[in-house]
Parts: structure tokens; C-alpha cells; sequence
């Protein structure tokens, strides 16, 4: 039986791996004065670096996540068509988003009994579960089934590793991720933050590097310990408005490594938001994410 897969834009992929496996995107929004924004939109795309400016401005930037009814909507547009579901989400450990999918799946079940919808928590933020989406495509691609795929990717969901930095820690704190005295102290002393996404899916400092330079060569160490068969896989680079600095971790990551398939990537703005322009990110399959 034929199912499709479905997640929201926080995945963060490129759209032309979306087209390729026709996965459905959902999108969150941001706000600007305001003004309400979808970070995805088929086919179109967002002036980001217009974005990032804006945030270098320190404008006002918030963030809502997908309600259960717009989930409902495109759930149900696809077991119209007969259709079954695999929704692959945003970390519940930062969003909402997870818990509308899981509401409105709950609900149409109920309406439509001889449909499935399976609904997967990545545990993952941003192009790392991109990444999960992506080998869930891939497999589903090959030919394996609805709950093959499922059991892939609630399997390996803690495979996948985020280590990222960011340049200015105003936007942390600002979003509740460090506190006041240590944004203040960690510019001051120009201290960056080495963090990842915990197996809980929630934002950890794991080692603060001083200076930038010394954080971009920290995230390639980081994958350094837990990176299996890169040979084998694609390695993405995520970042807010420094193509030249990822081009840099790139580079780095290819000196270490064999690497497969390689992307360079914008953070989208949902993301960013919350980030900062500067940001940059890792994101690859690993052993385990620590």
C-alpha cells in the first residue's frame, strides 16, 4: 500500500531533495512586525539573507509552530486520495509542532480506519532531521514498506548528530538557551559555544571555544569522535548568513574525511530565529550523538 511522507519545515532540506522523493512539507512561520511569514512555501523562496539582516538589527523575530487543524488538513487531503502516512516531526523537546501532528492523527485514525498514519518525533532540530527524512526517502524509494521505513528511522533517530556554534549569544538568551551573565560574559571575552542536540532532544553546551576559528575546528573534532562510515553518506553544513565560514568547515571536514555527498546549506528562518545570524552547524550520522 502506498504511503507518503510528510514532514514540516523545520526539516530545513533543500528543495530539490523535497521534489526528488516528493515528500509533502508543511510549513511554520515567523513574524516580523506583525507580519506573518511561512518559512516554506513550494517553489518559492525566502530572501535570506534579507532575513539575516534583520536579525543583525536585532528586529523582533518570533516564531509559531503548525496547529493540529493545518495538520489535519493536509493529512486529510492525503488519505482522500488513498494514501497511507509516515510523518517524520521537529524535536518535541523544542516545538509543539509534534504534539498537533500527533492530535490531528489521533482524530482522522478514528475517521478514516482503513488508513495509517504513522507519526515519528526525530528528536532532531533543523537539517539534522532533515537528514533523518532524507534515509527515510531513500528507503522508501528502494521499496520499503510503510513500517519498514518507520522502524528505520525510530531506530536511528539518535544516529544523527547536530554540532553547531553560534557567533553572537544575544539570540540564545534571548530564547531562553543561556542566561543573561553568560551571553554577557561570552561576548565580552569573545567565548563560543560548542553545543549539540542531546539524545532528550534538547540544546546542550558541551565545550566553549575562544574565538571563532577555534569553535569551527571544535565541530569538526566533535564529529571526528563519532562519525560512522562517512564514505558512505552526506554530510551537511548548515549556516545563518556565513556561506564563507561553512565553505571553511567544508573544507575541513573533506580534509578529515571521504565524504560521499556533501551540502552546503541556509538555516531556515524558524530556526534561525532562535540561533542567530553566524550560526553554523554540522549535521552527519554517527555512532551515537556524544
Amino acid at each position: 500500500m502506498s504511503y507518503v511522507i510528510v514532514t514540516d519545515s523545520a526539516a530545513n532540506l533543500p528543495e530539490e531533495i523535497y521534489e526528488k522523493f516528493g515528500i509533502y512539507v508543511l510549513s511554520l512561520s515567523f513574524h516580523v512586525d506583525g507580519k506573518e511569514y511561512k518559512s516554506y512555501e513550494k517553489g518559492k523562496k525566502t530572501d535570506l539573507k534579507q532575513f539575516y539582516s534583520m536579525m543583525r538589527n536585532k528586529e523582533a523575530i518570533t516564531t509559531s509552530l503548525i496547529g493540529p487543524d493545518e495538520f489535519t488538513k493536509a493529512f486529510t487531503e492525503i488519505l482522500e486520495s488513498g494514501q497511507d502516512i509516515l510523518y517524520i516531526g521537529f524535536d518535541s523537546a523544542l516545538s509543539g509542532t509534534y504534539q498537533s501532528a500527533t492530535i490531528a492523527a489521533k482524530d482522522l485514525t478514528e475517521q478514516y480506519p482503513d488508513r495509517r498514519i504513522v507519526t515519528i518525533d526525530s528528536l532532531c532540530a533543523s537539517i539534522g532531521e532533515g537528514l533523518l527524512v532524507y534515509y527515510a526517502a531513500k528507503l522508501r524509494e528502494e521499496g520499503k514498506s510503510l513500517d519498514e521505513v518507520s522502524a528505520w528511522a525510530e531506530e536511528h533517530r539518535l544516529n544523527v548528530c547536530h554540532w553547531f556554534t553560534v557567533d553572537d549569544l544575544f539570540f540564545l538568551k534571548r530564547g531562553g538557551r543561556v542566561s543573561a551573565a553568560t551571553a554577557v560574559v561570552g561576548s565580552l571575552l569573545q567565548v563560543k559555544p560548542v553545543m549539540h542536540v542531546s539524545d532528550a532532544g534538547k540544546l546542550e553546551v558541551v565545550s566553549k571555544a575562544r574565538g571563532r576559528k577555534q569553535a569551527m575546528h571544535a565541530l569538526v573534532k566533535e564529529m571526528e569522535k563519532t562519525v560512522k562510515d562517512p564514505q558512505k553518506q552526506l554530510v551537511m553544513v548548515g549556516h545563518g548568513d556565513c556561506p564563507e565560514d561553512a565553505e571553511y568547515v567544508m573544507n575541513l571536514i573533506k580534509e578529515k574525511f571521504t565524504v560521499k555527498e556533501s551540502i552546503i546549506h541556509y538555516i531556515d528562518p524558524v530556526i534561525g530565529a532562535h540561533s542567530g545570524p553566524g550560526t553554523l552547524a554540522v549535521f552527519f550520522m554517527g555512532e551515537a550523538r556524544k
